[in-house]
């Protein structure tokens, strides 16, 4: 089980990154963060629920951020179950989709992008 564990996480480690997230479920949750980016620096991280790479780097972006002292927002978008929004992010952000991606926000505009291997929250 050890083996599963490194490879997949342990539980105890998903729930806690879990609630570290703020979901981007539908247009007026993403008006949300895009509000909430005059505030403080918003990320939102788009994740395929079906591509084991996105699992991968967002698993090692959840490390990231539990080891940072950053003070972002994060939002996680599943764009599988909302890829409407993923579209709108695309079209209203003039950002050409990637799975998986990060993007990060500041007053409203996308002030930085990068998908697979590049999602590093230290580049932000």
């Amino acid at each position: 089980m050890g083996f599963l564990d490194q490879l997949f996480g342990k539980k105890e480690e998903q729930d806690q990154t879990k609630s570290l997230w703020k979901k981007i479920e539908s247009e007026k949750d993403l008006d949300l963060a895009v509000e909430k980016s005059s505030q403080q620096k918003v990320l939102i991280f788009k994740h395929s629920t079906r591509c084991f790479i996105s699992k991968t780097v967002l698993r090692n972006f959840e490390k990231q951020m539990q080891n940072s002292d950053k003070n972002y927002a994060y939002y996680f978008l599943d764009l599988i179950a909302n890829r409407s929004v993923s579209n709108e992010i695309e079209c209203r952000f003039d950002v050409t989709h990637q799975s998986p991606q990060l993007i990060a926000l500041e007053n409203g505009k996308a002030t930085h992008n990068a998908s697979h291997q590049s999602i590093d929250l230290e580049k932000v």
